[in-house]
C-alpha cells in the first residue's frame, strides 16, 4: 500500500475553511491553509512566518520548561510566558521570606535578575522529514519487532541531528498516528533568570472559581531572561553569562483589537487526540474520565484539609493542589462537554461511513471490527492500570520507594549498574523528597487509595495476599481505621524516614533489607503485580491501537482525497489562527469579546482567596491611571480578551499576534465549550481567553514600576500617538 505523505496530501487536496479549526505545523502550511490566513486578515508572507535561512517568526517563539511556550520580546533575551513559571521559580528559590509572591517581583538591573533552577527554553532550528529513511528501517517488519526496530531507528536518526557540544538536541515525532515522520532540532539554553512576576492575586485572579469561564480576569505572565556563554553559545548558570541575543523577537502593540479583527498564535500545545475512535471516546467517557476525577478529588480534599491548618503547609502544598484542582475541572468540562456533543455517536456515524467504504478496500475492511476487540480485551483491565498511577503510586512516599528500584537492581542483578552510583543517587533523591513531603496529608492519602483499590478493583486483580494480611493483622478491610493503622506502621517503620536507618543501610547495603522496608514492600506489592500480570496487556493494548489508529488514518486520507487533514498536537510548533469574536454560549446570553478592569474592580473581595487584589492596585484602578495602556475605545483597560483560535494545554504563555504579527497578547486557556478541545473542535463556541499585553504592561510599569523592561521592548503605538 502507498505511504501517505503530507506534501503529497497537501498538493491533491482542498482546504476545509468552514472553521479555525487546525494546529498547524508553519513549515507545512500548504497555499490553501496560508491564502485562507491572508483572507482572514494575515499581512505577512510565509517566509515572514517559517524560514530556515533567514529570521522569521518562529525564531521569536520558544518551548518553554519542556511544555510550555513563550516568546522572545527583545533583542537581549527577554521572554514573555504565563504565571505558572514565575511562581515556580519564585516557590522555588527559597526567598519566600521577601513576600514575593505576595507582593511580586520586578528586577530593576539584570543584577537583580534570579536564577530559575531547573528551567529551560528550546528554540527551533530546523524541521526535517525523515519518514523515508524510518520506514525502510521496518520494511517486512511488524508488530513487536517493528515497534522496537522503529524506535531504535529514531534513537539512531535523533543522535545523529544533535549535538552535545553546542547543546543542539534533536527529537522526531509521529504525526497522523505514525503516516508521516518529522525531526525538529532545537538548542537548549538553560541559564534562565526571573526578570518580572505580578502578585499572586493577580497571576492567579479568579482561581479555580473562575477556571475555564468568561468572562476572565486573570493577569497571567511572568518575564524571564535566557543568558548563554560569552560566545553566544548555550552555557550553564555563571555570574558572568550575558543575555543571549535572539534571531527575532517581537514588536509589543499598543494598538489593541476589536470585534473581528485577525488573530494568530504560535506556540507547542501538548497533545490532541482528534482522529479518536468511537471506541476510544467510550472507554474516556465510561472509564478514564470518571477514575481520574475521583481519585484526584480524593487527593485534593486531603491536600486542602491540612493547607487550611497552617500558611506554611499551603505554600508547601499549593502548586500541586493547583495543579489538581485545575484537571479536576477539565475532565470534569471534558465529559460534560463530549456527552452534550454527542462527540461519540459522531465518531460512530463517521465509522458507519468509514467502513461502507471499507468493504470494498481489503486493506481496511476489518480494521475498526479489529480495533473494537482490541478495547474490549483491554477494558477490563484498564481501571487498575488508572488506580496505580493516579492512586496507590499518587503518594510522594510511595513513588520515591519505587525510585529505589534502581538500588534494587544494581545490588542484585548481575550487571545491575555501579552500586555506589544508585546508592548515591537515591540519597539525594531522599534529600529532596523530605524537603518537600508533608507526612500527614502524605498518609492520608496512601490509605484512602489503599481502601479504594480494595473497594473498586476486580478482586482477582488484586495483589495476592495483600489485602488478607493486612485484615489479619490490622482490622475489617471495610473500616477506614483498619488502612490508617496499617499506614502509620508504614511511616513509623521505614528507613526512608529515619536517619539512622537510612545512613546505616547505605553505608552496607543489603537487598534483603531494602526488600523487607515498610515502604519499598508496600510499593514493590503493587507495583510487581502490575507488572507481572497486566502490564502485558496494556502493551499488546497500546501496540494495537496504535497500529490501527495509524492503517485508520491512512484509509481515512483515501476516502476523503479533498480534505485538509491536520496532525494533532504533539508539543511541537504550532501555528493556529482566527478571529477575535464574541458569543453567545445559550438563548439570551450574550458574551462581549473583551473584560476590562472595571470588571476585576467588580470582581475584588478583600481577604478573599480568589479576588483579592493588592492595595496598590486597587488604587491606581480606582483612579483610573492607566498611563498609555488603557484602550481608546473601552476608555479603560482592556485585561483579557478571546479569539476563535484553536489551542490546547501547552499553549498558555504563547504570543498572541495581530495581523502584522505584533504581540498582541498572551493565550491563558480556552473557556469552558472548549473542553473536549483535544478530542473536539467547537467551530461555534470554542474560545481562546488571552491576556491583553497592554494589561501585562501596566502591571510592570504602573504597578511594578519596572519601566527599564518597558525601555527594552520595540513598543508599536497607535497611529494618533
Amino acid at each position: 500500500m502507498k505511504k501517505v505523505c503530507i506534501c503529497c496530501v497537501l498538493s491533491l487536496i482542498a482546504f476545509r475553511g468552514f472553521a479555525d479549526e487546525g494546529m498547524w505545523l508553519p513549515l507545512l502550511l500548504g497555499e490553501q491553509v496560508y491564502g485562507d490566513m491572508v483572507k482572514k486578515g494575515l499581512k505577512l508572507t510565509k517566509e515572514q512566518l517559517f524560514s530556515i535561512n533567514k529570521a522569521s517568526l518562529k525564531d521569536a517563539v520558544v518551548l518553554f520548561g519542556g511544555n510550555g511556550s513563550g516568546a522572545f520580546v527583545s533583542s537581549q533575551g527577554l521572554i514573555f510566558t504565563n504565571y505558572q513559571y514565575g511562581y515556580g521559580a519564585i516557590n522555588a528559590s527559597g526567598a519566600i521570606d521577601q513576600h514575593l509572591l505576595q507582593d511580586g517581583f520586578y528586577a530593576r538591573s539584570r543584577q537583580e535578575e534570579m536564577a530559575a533552577k531547573g528551567l529551560y527554553v528550546e528554540c527551533l532550528l530546523r524541521i526535517e522529514d525523515v519518514s523515508k529513511e524510518l520506514e525502510d528501517s521496518v520494511k517486512g517488519l511488524s508488530g513487536n519487532d517493528r515497534s522496537a526496530k522503529l524506535k531504535f531507528s529514531m534513537e539512531v536518526i535523533s543522535r545523529r541531528h544533535s549535538d552535545p557540544l553546542t547543546s543542539v538536541t534533536a527529537r522526531i515525532s509521529a504525526l497522523f498516528n505514525g503516516n508521516q515522520f518529522l525531526i525538529f532540532v532545537y538548542q537548549h539554553f538553560n541559564d534562565i533568570r526571573l526578570v518580572a512576576a505580578p502578585p499572586e492575586s493577580i497571576g492567579r485572579f479568579g482561581g479555580e472559581i473562575d477556571s475555564w469561564n468568561w468572562p476572565r480576569f486573570t493577569g497571567s505572565f511572568s518575564v524571564f531572561r535566557a543568558y548563554a556563554g560569552k560566545n553566544g553559545q548555550p552555557s550553564d548558570y555563571a555570574m558572568d553569562n550575558v543575555p543571549m541575543q535572539s534571531k527575532s523577537f517581537l514588536p509589543v502593540s499598543l494598538k489593541g483589537l476589536k470585534e473581528g479583527d485577525f488573530a494568530m498564535i504560535f506556540g507547542y500545545p501538548g497533545n490532541t487526540n482528534r482522529y479518536e475512535s468511537s471506541f476510544g471516546v467510550k472507554q474516556k467517557m465510561d472509564i478514564e474520565n470518571p477514575s481520574l476525577i475521583g481519585l484526584r478529588t480524593v487527593r485534593m480534599n486531603i491536600m486542602i484539609a491540612e493547607m487550611k491548618k497552617d500558611p506554611s503547609i499551603k505554600l508547601q502544598l499549593d502548586s500541586s493542589y493547583h495543579i489538581l484542582a485545575g484537571s479536576i475541572g477539565f475532565y470534569t468540562g471534558e465529559s460534560k462537554e463530549l456527552s452534550k456533543n454527542d462527540i461519540y455517536n459522531q465518531k460512530k456515524s463517521n465509522e458507519v461511513v468509514f467502513q461502507k467504504w471499507a468493504d470494498d478496500q481489503p486493506a481496511f475492511e476489518n480494521v475498526l471490527s479489529d480495533w473494537l476487540k482490541v478495547y474490549d480485551d483491554w477494558r477490563p483491565y484498564s481501571k487498575h492500570r488508572l488506580y496505580l498511577d493516579e492512586g496507590i503510586l499518587s503518594s510522594p512516599l510511595i513513588a520515591f520507594a519505587v525510585s529505589l528500584l534502581q538500588v534494587e537492581n544494581a545490588l542484585v542483578k548481575q550487571g545491575g549498574g555501579n552500586i555506589k552510583k544508585a546508592i548515591d543517587a537515591a540519597t539525594e533523591a531522599r534529600s529532596r523528597f523530605l524537603k518537600q513531603e508533608n507526612k500527614i496529608s502524605d498518609q492520608n492519602i496512601i490509605s484512602a487509595f489503599t481502601k479504594m483499590f480494595y473497594m473498586d478493583i476486580d478482586k482477582n486483580q488484586r495483589p495476592i495476599g495483600f489485602y488478607e494480611g493486612l485484615k489479619g493483622s490490622f482490622g475489617d478491610l471495610n473500616d477506614e481505621n483498619t488502612y490508617k493503622k496499617y499506614v502509620s506502621s508504614i511511616f513509623s517503620n521505614t528507613m526512608i524516614f529515619d536517619d539512622s536507618k537510612w545512613f546505616a543501610f547505605v553505608s552496607n547495603p543489603d537487598a534483603n533489607i531494602l526488600q523487607e522496608d515498610a515502604a519499598y514492600k508496600y510499593a514493590t506489592t503493587f507495583l510487581r503485580n502490575w507488572q507481572g500480570k497486566y502490564l502485558p496487556y496494556y502493551r499488546q493494548f497500546i501496540l494495537k491501537n496504535d497500529e490501527l489508529g495509524k492503517l485508520f488514518l491512512k484509509g481515512l486520507f483515501q476516502l476523503e482525497p479533498k480534505k485538509i487533514h491536520y496532525p494533532d498536537a504533539d508539543s511541537t510548533m504550532r501555528v493556529t489562527y482566527g478571529n477575535v469574536r464574541s458569543y453567545n454560549p445559550r438563548e439570551s446570553v450574550h458574551f462581549d469579546c473583551m473584560s476590562t478592569m472595571k470588571g476585576v474592580l467588580e470582581k475584588y473581595v478583600p481577604g478573599d482567596d480568589a479576588f483579592d487584589l493588592p492595595p496598590k492596585f486597587v488604587d491606581l484602578a480606582k483612579k483610573r491611571d492607566f498611563g498609555p495602556y488603557a484602550d481608546k475605545q473601552k476608555n479603560d483597560i482592556v485585561v483579557s480578551f478571546i479569539t476563535t483560535n484553536d489551542i490546547t494545554d501547552g499553549n498558555g504563555g504563547s504570543p498572541v499576534l495581530n495581523a502584522s504579527g505584533e504581540l498582541v497578547g498572551l493565550a491563558l486557556s480556552g473557556n469552558f465549550e472548549a473542553q473536549s478541545q483535544k478530542i473536539n473542535f467547537n467551530a461555534t463556541y470554542s474560545r481562546t481567553v488571552c491576556v491583553d499585553i497592554r494589561y501585562v504592561l501596566w502591571c510592570i510599569d504602573k504597578l511594578g514600576g519596572a519601566g527599564n523592561l518597558i525601555s527594552e521592548l520595540r513598543l508599536i503605538k497607535p497611529a494618533a500617538q
